[in-house]
């Protein structure tokens, strides 16, 4: 389990992995004309000021962006996740980190929308205020979960459903499935973005071995650890599970992991890109 206020770990390692896994998916919905849906079971604040004393206090965004934000020769297919932290930040410091929110906003195009969920009593104002008057967006102080249940299926038929609850509980690894099996009776052609992290190992299996036995096909495990397992407390790696994953997305990852890991932890990090569940 984790004890987990995003604005002490934003754009850390775990951070870099989601964000840029979701940059690519949003980016393949782009090559249609056709509208597209965003959907974000817990959004948090939108943005997070990596000069606020919380960020200081871990230093992990130094660990994470802080390492690709300096990086040369970046590879092409981060451009558009580098670009919306861009939007945020004038000149070449790095101040501001954009939660999934706002990196899904950059990706949006005049003909899309995005539905946010975010139930903490501090976080949602911020959120609110985040997207004041944008009418793309539509922002609920609800259970991400039901709202998702109660979304789906879209009347555009394409989209994106990322989540990435904080797994403060261990029944949210549960409640994952629980969510993922009632999101895709309703929407079976919609790609889903399950984040995890990994801090006891076990959590992990036993959630995607629960997945496995939902009978979906078509899904793809991507992870980025910086340190080897351990049963000692702390998030050791993170990942994603990707159901209906665009078809660049596995040749795209094979590509990014093996850079993202000699730039971020070249010495002790790894990396897995697995089928789940082939097609």
């Amino acid at each position: 389990m984790l004890s987990y206020r995003h604005s002490f770990h934003a754009g850390n390692h775990a951070d870099v992995i989601k964000h840029i896994v979701q940059s690519l998916i949003l980016s393949s919905l782009q090559q249609k004309d056709k509208p597209f849906v965003y959907h974000d079971t817990h959004s948090g604040v939108g943005r997070y000021d990596l000069t606020h004393e919380w960020s200081e206090k871990t230093g992990e965004y130094k660990l994470g962006i802080g390492r690709l934000w300096d990086a040369a020769d970046t590879p092409q297919e981060i451009e558009s996740y580098l670009d919306a932290i861009k939007n945020l930040n004038e000149g070449e410091d790095l101040q501001y980190y954009p939660g999934s929110p706002r990196v899904a906003r950059a990706h949006l195009r005049k003909q899309d929308r995005m539905v946010l969920t975010e139930l903490h009593p501090s976080d949602y104002p911020l959120l609110q205020q985040e997207f004041h008057r944008d009418r793309q967006v539509s922002i609920f102080k609800e259970d991400g979960f039901q709202r998702l249940k109660a979304s789906l299926p879209p009347k555009e038929r394409r989209g994106l459903v990322l989540i990435d609850p904080p797994y403060e509980l261990a029944k949210e690894y549960r409640d994952v499935v629980q969510a993922i099996y009632q999101a895709h009776k309703r929407w079976a052609t919609g790609i889903y973005a399950i984040w995890y992290p990994v801090v006891n190992r076990c959590d992990i299996d036993d959630m995607i071995e629960s997945i496995k036995g939902l009978g979906i096909r078509k899904i793809l495990q991507i992870e980025l650890g910086v340190t080897p397992d351990t049963n000692e407390r702390g998030m050791t790696a993170s990942g994603m599970i990707v159901i209906n994953p665009p078809w660049k997305l596995e040749q795209q990852m094979k590509t990014l992991l093996p850079f993202l890991k000699s730039t971020i932890a070249p010495a002790t990090g790894h990396y897995t890109l697995d089928w789940v569940v082939p097609e």
